[in-house]
Protein backbone atom coordinates (compact mmCIF):
# COMPACT_ATOMS: atom_id res chain seq x y z
CA UNK A 1 0.00 0.00 0.00
CA UNK A 2 1.41 3.36 -0.97
CA UNK A 3 1.97 6.37 1.30
CA UNK A 4 -0.69 8.28 -0.58
CA UNK A 5 -3.22 5.56 0.21
CA UNK A 6 -2.33 5.60 3.93
CA UNK A 7 -2.63 9.37 4.11
CA UNK A 8 -5.99 9.34 2.39
CA UNK A 9 -7.24 6.59 4.74
CA UNK A 10 -6.08 8.40 7.85
CA UNK A 11 -7.31 11.84 6.85
CA UNK A 12 -11.03 11.24 7.65
CA UNK A 13 -10.19 10.11 11.18
CA UNK A 14 -7.89 13.07 11.69
CA UNK A 15 -10.57 15.39 10.37
CA UNK A 16 -13.13 13.99 12.82
CA UNK A 17 -10.68 14.31 15.71
CA UNK A 18 -9.88 17.92 14.80
CA UNK A 19 -13.56 18.75 14.55
CA UNK A 20 -14.19 17.20 17.98
CA UNK A 21 -11.37 19.24 19.53
CA UNK A 22 -12.74 22.42 17.99
CA UNK A 23 -16.21 21.68 19.37
CA UNK A 24 -14.75 21.08 22.86
CA UNK A 25 -12.86 24.37 22.67
CA UNK A 26 -15.99 26.19 21.55
CA UNK A 27 -17.98 24.70 24.42
CA UNK A 28 -15.28 25.82 26.88
CA UNK A 29 -15.43 29.39 25.63
CA UNK A 30 -18.11 31.86 26.55
CA UNK A 31 -19.43 34.60 24.36
CA UNK A 32 -18.18 38.19 24.82
CA UNK A 33 -21.53 39.09 26.35
CA UNK A 34 -21.29 36.20 28.80
CA UNK A 35 -17.78 37.16 29.86
CA UNK A 36 -18.85 40.76 30.32
CA UNK A 37 -21.81 39.77 32.51
CA UNK A 38 -19.65 37.38 34.56
CA UNK A 39 -16.94 39.96 35.18
CA UNK A 40 -19.55 42.59 35.97
CA UNK A 41 -21.14 40.35 38.59
CA UNK A 42 -17.74 39.57 40.11
CA UNK A 43 -16.86 43.26 40.31
CA UNK A 44 -20.23 44.00 41.91
CA UNK A 45 -19.77 41.21 44.47
CA UNK A 46 -16.27 42.52 45.26
CA UNK A 47 -17.60 46.02 45.82
CA UNK A 48 -20.36 44.74 48.11
CA UNK A 49 -17.81 42.78 50.15
CA UNK A 50 -15.27 45.63 50.31
CA UNK A 51 -17.70 48.48 51.01
CA UNK A 52 -18.20 47.85 54.78
CA UNK A 53 -14.46 47.44 55.36
CA UNK A 54 -13.66 50.58 53.37
CA UNK A 55 -16.31 52.54 55.27
CA UNK A 56 -14.93 51.32 58.61
CA UNK A 57 -11.41 52.43 57.69
CA UNK A 58 -12.75 55.80 56.58
CA UNK A 59 -14.64 56.34 59.86
CA UNK A 60 -11.54 55.39 61.85
CA UNK A 61 -9.76 58.46 60.43
CA UNK A 62 -12.28 60.88 61.94
CA UNK A 63 -10.87 62.61 65.05
CA UNK A 64 -14.24 63.15 66.74
CA UNK A 65 -16.59 60.48 68.09
CA UNK A 66 -19.56 62.07 66.29
CA UNK A 67 -17.90 62.24 62.87
CA UNK A 68 -19.92 59.21 61.77
CA UNK A 69 -22.98 61.49 61.78
CA UNK A 70 -21.31 63.82 59.24
CA UNK A 71 -18.95 61.52 57.30
CA UNK A 72 -18.45 64.03 54.51
CA UNK A 73 -16.28 66.21 56.74
CA UNK A 74 -13.83 63.44 57.66
CA UNK A 75 -11.83 63.77 54.44
CA UNK A 76 -10.76 67.32 55.29
CA UNK A 77 -9.50 66.48 58.80
CA UNK A 78 -8.43 62.83 58.52
CA UNK A 79 -5.86 61.77 61.09
CA UNK A 80 -4.27 58.66 62.59
CA UNK A 81 -4.65 59.96 66.15
CA UNK A 82 -7.32 57.34 66.92
CA UNK A 83 -4.85 54.54 66.25
CA UNK A 84 -2.23 56.21 68.43
CA UNK A 85 -4.73 56.57 71.27
CA UNK A 86 -5.84 52.94 71.07
CA UNK A 87 -2.28 51.62 71.13
CA UNK A 88 -1.09 53.88 73.94
CA UNK A 89 -4.05 54.44 76.24
CA UNK A 90 -6.09 51.23 76.11
CA UNK A 91 -5.50 47.60 77.04
CA UNK A 92 -5.04 46.72 73.37
CA UNK A 93 -1.97 44.54 73.90
CA UNK A 94 -3.56 42.73 76.86
CA UNK A 95 -6.59 42.06 74.67
CA UNK A 96 -4.22 40.77 71.99
CA UNK A 97 -2.53 38.44 74.47
CA UNK A 98 -5.82 37.06 75.77
CA UNK A 99 -7.20 36.64 72.26
CA UNK A 100 -4.13 34.72 71.11
CA UNK A 101 -4.25 32.45 74.16
CA UNK A 102 -7.90 31.61 73.56
CA UNK A 103 -7.61 31.33 69.77
CA UNK A 104 -4.46 29.18 69.75
CA UNK A 105 -5.69 27.03 72.63
CA UNK A 106 -9.00 26.47 70.88
CA UNK A 107 -7.23 25.62 67.65
CA UNK A 108 -5.00 22.97 69.22
CA UNK A 109 -7.78 21.31 71.23
CA UNK A 110 -10.41 21.50 68.48
CA UNK A 111 -8.16 20.11 65.74
CA UNK A 112 -6.98 17.27 68.00
CA UNK A 113 -10.55 16.20 68.84
CA UNK A 114 -11.86 16.75 65.31
CA UNK A 115 -9.04 14.79 63.67
CA UNK A 116 -9.36 11.77 65.96
CA UNK A 117 -13.16 11.79 65.73
CA UNK A 118 -13.15 12.13 61.96
CA UNK A 119 -10.60 9.34 61.56
CA UNK A 120 -12.46 7.00 63.90
CA UNK A 121 -15.76 7.46 62.05
CA UNK A 122 -14.06 7.20 58.66
CA UNK A 123 -12.15 3.99 59.37
CA UNK A 124 -13.75 2.15 62.31
CA UNK A 125 -17.16 0.49 62.42
CA UNK A 126 -18.16 0.67 66.07
CA UNK A 127 -21.75 0.65 67.35
CA UNK A 128 -23.30 4.05 66.78
CA UNK A 129 -20.61 5.45 64.48
CA UNK A 130 -23.19 6.82 62.03
CA UNK A 131 -25.52 8.35 64.66
CA UNK A 132 -22.46 9.96 66.27
CA UNK A 133 -21.84 12.19 63.27
CA UNK A 134 -25.52 13.11 63.02
CA UNK A 135 -25.55 14.02 66.72
CA UNK A 136 -22.55 16.27 66.14
CA UNK A 137 -24.36 17.88 63.24
CA UNK A 138 -27.48 18.33 65.38
CA UNK A 139 -25.53 20.35 67.93
CA UNK A 140 -24.97 22.98 65.23
CA UNK A 141 -28.72 23.56 65.04
CA UNK A 142 -28.96 25.08 68.52
CA UNK A 143 -28.43 28.85 68.78
CA UNK A 144 -25.58 30.03 71.00
CA UNK A 145 -28.01 31.92 73.23
CA UNK A 146 -29.64 28.61 74.19
CA UNK A 147 -26.31 26.98 75.02
CA UNK A 148 -24.91 29.77 77.17
CA UNK A 149 -27.12 29.21 80.24
CA UNK A 150 -26.51 25.46 80.76
CA UNK A 151 -22.81 25.86 80.01
CA UNK A 152 -22.52 28.72 82.46
CA UNK A 153 -24.15 26.58 85.15
CA UNK A 154 -21.77 23.69 84.45
CA UNK A 155 -18.61 25.78 84.53
CA UNK A 156 -19.84 27.68 87.57
CA UNK A 157 -20.15 24.41 89.47
CA UNK A 158 -16.65 23.47 88.36
CA UNK A 159 -15.23 26.85 89.37
CA UNK A 160 -14.03 27.63 85.86
CA UNK A 161 -15.83 30.92 85.30
CA UNK A 162 -13.48 33.74 84.26
CA UNK A 163 -10.78 31.35 83.04
CA UNK A 164 -9.27 30.86 79.61
CA UNK A 165 -9.82 27.11 79.90
CA UNK A 166 -13.58 27.51 80.16
CA UNK A 167 -13.71 29.75 77.11
CA UNK A 168 -11.53 27.35 75.12
CA UNK A 169 -13.79 24.38 75.96
CA UNK A 170 -16.93 26.34 75.17
CA UNK A 171 -15.54 27.41 71.81
CA UNK A 172 -14.63 23.80 71.05
CA UNK A 173 -18.23 22.75 71.68
CA UNK A 174 -19.28 24.64 68.55
CA UNK A 175 -16.11 24.26 66.45
CA UNK A 176 -15.39 20.54 66.86
CA UNK A 177 -18.63 19.27 65.21
CA UNK A 178 -17.97 21.16 61.98
CA UNK A 179 -14.26 20.31 61.90
CA UNK A 180 -15.04 16.63 62.61
CA UNK A 181 -17.27 16.51 59.54
CA UNK A 182 -14.58 18.29 57.54
CA UNK A 183 -11.84 15.87 58.59
CA UNK A 184 -14.06 12.82 58.16
CA UNK A 185 -14.66 13.77 54.54
CA UNK A 186 -10.94 14.31 54.02
CA UNK A 187 -9.96 10.98 55.60
CA UNK A 188 -12.46 9.24 53.32
CA UNK A 189 -10.33 10.29 50.34
CA UNK A 190 -7.17 8.64 51.74
CA UNK A 191 -6.89 5.01 50.53
CA UNK A 192 -7.63 2.36 53.15
CA UNK A 193 -4.67 0.37 51.82
CA UNK A 194 -2.37 2.77 53.70
CA UNK A 195 -3.95 1.69 57.01
CA UNK A 196 -3.60 -1.96 56.02
CA UNK A 197 0.07 -1.43 55.18
CA UNK A 198 0.60 0.13 58.59
CA UNK A 199 -0.98 -2.85 60.34
CA UNK A 200 1.19 -5.23 58.31
CA UNK A 201 4.25 -3.32 59.53
CA UNK A 202 3.10 -3.81 63.12
CA UNK A 203 1.71 -0.36 63.85
CA UNK A 204 -1.20 0.07 66.23
CA UNK A 205 -4.31 1.92 65.00
CA UNK A 206 -3.12 5.07 66.76
CA UNK A 207 0.39 4.62 65.37
CA UNK A 208 -1.03 4.27 61.87
CA UNK A 209 -3.09 7.40 62.37
CA UNK A 210 -0.19 9.40 63.78
CA UNK A 211 2.63 8.26 61.49
CA UNK A 212 0.92 7.54 58.18
CA UNK A 213 -2.43 9.30 57.97
CA UNK A 214 -1.68 12.59 59.69
CA UNK A 215 1.14 13.58 57.28
CA UNK A 216 -1.17 12.91 54.33
CA UNK A 217 -3.96 14.93 55.95
CA UNK A 218 -1.93 18.11 56.48
CA UNK A 219 -3.92 20.20 53.97
CA UNK A 220 -7.20 19.22 55.65
CA UNK A 221 -5.72 19.90 59.07
CA UNK A 222 -4.61 23.33 57.88
CA UNK A 223 -8.16 24.21 56.83
CA UNK A 224 -9.59 22.96 60.13
CA UNK A 225 -6.96 24.86 62.12
CA UNK A 226 -7.57 28.10 60.24
CA UNK A 227 -11.34 27.81 60.68
CA UNK A 228 -10.89 27.15 64.41
CA UNK A 229 -8.51 30.08 64.84
CA UNK A 230 -10.69 32.58 62.99
CA UNK A 231 -13.86 31.48 64.80
CA UNK A 232 -12.27 31.72 68.25
CA UNK A 233 -10.50 34.98 67.37
CA UNK A 234 -13.74 36.82 66.64
CA UNK A 235 -16.15 35.04 69.01
CA UNK A 236 -18.29 37.47 71.03
CA UNK A 237 -21.16 35.82 72.92
CA UNK A 238 -19.19 33.26 74.93
CA UNK A 239 -16.30 35.64 75.63
CA UNK A 240 -18.69 38.30 76.95
CA UNK A 241 -20.33 35.80 79.29
CA UNK A 242 -17.45 33.71 80.63
CA UNK A 243 -14.79 36.43 81.06
CA UNK A 244 -15.38 38.84 83.94
CA UNK A 245 -11.92 40.31 84.62
CA UNK A 246 -11.04 43.18 82.28
CA UNK A 247 -7.42 41.98 82.36
CA UNK A 248 -8.55 38.84 80.51
CA UNK A 249 -10.81 40.44 77.93
CA UNK A 250 -10.42 39.35 74.35
CA UNK A 251 -10.74 41.77 71.46
CA UNK A 252 -14.44 41.03 71.08
CA UNK A 253 -15.12 42.00 74.70
CA UNK A 254 -12.60 44.83 74.74
CA UNK A 255 -14.43 46.57 71.92
CA UNK A 256 -17.45 46.89 74.16
CA UNK A 257 -15.48 49.12 76.53
CA UNK A 258 -15.86 51.94 74.00
CA UNK A 259 -19.64 51.83 74.40
CA UNK A 260 -21.21 52.93 77.69
CA UNK A 261 -24.78 53.60 78.75
CA UNK A 262 -24.68 57.28 77.77
CA UNK A 263 -21.82 57.51 75.31
CA UNK A 264 -20.17 55.65 72.43
CA UNK A 265 -16.67 56.39 71.14
CA UNK A 266 -17.19 55.22 67.58
CA UNK A 267 -13.92 56.64 66.30
CA UNK A 268 -11.85 54.60 68.76
CA UNK A 269 -13.99 51.52 68.16
CA UNK A 270 -13.49 51.79 64.40
CA UNK A 271 -9.73 52.22 64.79
CA UNK A 272 -9.54 49.20 67.11
CA UNK A 273 -11.58 47.09 64.70
CA UNK A 274 -9.18 47.94 61.89
CA UNK A 275 -6.16 47.07 64.04
CA UNK A 276 -7.77 43.75 64.98
CA UNK A 277 -8.35 42.87 61.34
CA UNK A 278 -4.82 43.64 60.17
CA UNK A 279 -2.98 40.58 61.63
CA UNK A 280 -5.76 38.19 60.60
CA UNK A 281 -5.85 39.60 57.07
CA UNK A 282 -2.07 39.39 56.79
CA UNK A 283 -2.07 35.80 58.05
CA UNK A 284 -4.80 34.84 55.60
CA UNK A 285 -2.89 36.44 52.73
CA UNK A 286 0.23 34.44 53.57
CA UNK A 287 -1.51 31.06 53.88
CA UNK A 288 -4.29 31.39 51.33
CA UNK A 289 -2.47 29.16 48.83
CA UNK A 290 -2.20 26.39 51.41
CA UNK A 291 -5.86 26.81 52.34
CA UNK A 292 -6.96 26.44 48.72
CA UNK A 293 -4.79 23.32 48.47
CA UNK A 294 -6.43 21.93 51.59
CA UNK A 295 -9.92 22.58 50.27
CA UNK A 296 -9.26 20.95 46.89
CA UNK A 297 -6.68 18.28 47.71
CA UNK A 298 -7.31 14.76 48.83
CA UNK A 299 -8.59 13.24 45.61
CA UNK A 300 -7.14 9.80 44.96
CA UNK A 301 -5.58 9.32 41.56
CA UNK A 302 -6.45 6.10 39.81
Amino acid sequence: MSTTTLDSAASPAATVADASRRRVRRRGRSSPLGRTVTHGLLVLASLVAAAPVTWLIYLSLGPDKNDYLHPGGIAGKATFSNYSFVLRHTNFFKWLESTLIVALGTTVVAVAFAATTGYAVSRMRFPGHRPLMWVLLLTQAFPIAVLIVPMYEIFSELGLIDTYGALILVNCSTIVPYCAWLMKGYFDTIPVEIDEAGRVDGLSPFGTFLRLIMPLARPGLAVAAFYSFITAFGEVAFASTFLLDDEKYTFAVGLQSFVSEHDAQWNYMAATAVLIAVPVAAFFYLVQKHLVTGLTAGGTKG
